[in-house]
Parts: structure tokens; sequence; C-alpha cells
């Protein structure tokens, strides 16, 4: 009688596990990286909508943003959160900032905070360099 050879033997499913387990060493730090930097272009844009809108003759001062313009992503829960700052004499009558929510996924971000004034500046409030964070790329 033949042995059965329609079965792996261990050291098959030990080398089959070492090499899914380094595959995925790789691939889930990259994958959380896409994943923050597709939040952080979604703030972006927010800000861009929203600058639409303040900018426009339908603002009035102190007026908040409506809804949908006030979070990003714009539908679904909320990751940030976009308010109206007050005119000074530096941001060309209104700053607009996207702050990501204590209690979500970007809370730790090193991006921190977007801001976007009416004069185009953009800046943000953290660690990392606004450049990095404001890039699509």
């Amino acid at each position: 009688m033949k042995p059965d050879t329609r079965a792996f033997s261990l050291l098959e499913l030990v080398v089959a596990l070492a090499i899914a387990a380094t595959l995925a060493a790789y691939a889930i730090p990259s994958y959380l990286a896409h994943i923050a930097k597709a939040h952080r272009t979604d703030a972006a844009s927010a800000l861009f909508r929203a600058a639409q809108f303040a900018g426009s003759a339908a603002h009035a001062d102190g007026a908040p943003l409506p809804s949908g313009l006030d979070q990003a992503p714009q539908g679904g829960r909320a990751i940030y959160r976009l308010r109206i700052l007050p005119a000074d004499d530096t941001n060309g009558g209104y700053a607009l900032e996207a702050q990501p929510l204590d209690n979500g996924p970007m809370a730790d971000d090193a991006c921190g905070t977007f801001i976007l004034d009416a004069t185009g500046l953009r800046s943000n409030r953290g660690t990392a360099a606004s450049d990095e964070c404001w890039s699509a790329r």
C-alpha cells in the first residue's frame, strides 16, 4: 500500500506561514500609511470646498460652516472637524482649520491640524513639514 501523499508536511506548513508573516510585516505598515495619506488628502479637499463657501457672498462673519462642509470626509463618520477661524491682520479675512478628532484614527498624526487662509497660505499645527502633509503624491 502507498502512503497518502495528499497532505502537507509540517515543514511545508511552517515555510508557508513564514512567507505569509514576512509579507504581512511589510504590507500592513504600507497599508496603514496609505490610509493616513488618504485621510490627509480628504481633509485638504474639505478645506478647499469650505474655502469656496467662506469666500462667497453667502458667508456672514462668524457663521458656522453648513452641515457636510463642517467635517471630513463629507459623508459618513467624521475624522476631521472643520471650522472658520476669525479674521486677523495676516489671514486675509478668514482662515479654516481641519482638526483631527481626539478619538479618531488621525488623532496622533504628525501633520496635526490643517489650516488654510483666505490668501491661500497652507500650514499645519504638527511636527511634520507642511509640504509633506499637503502633498497628494
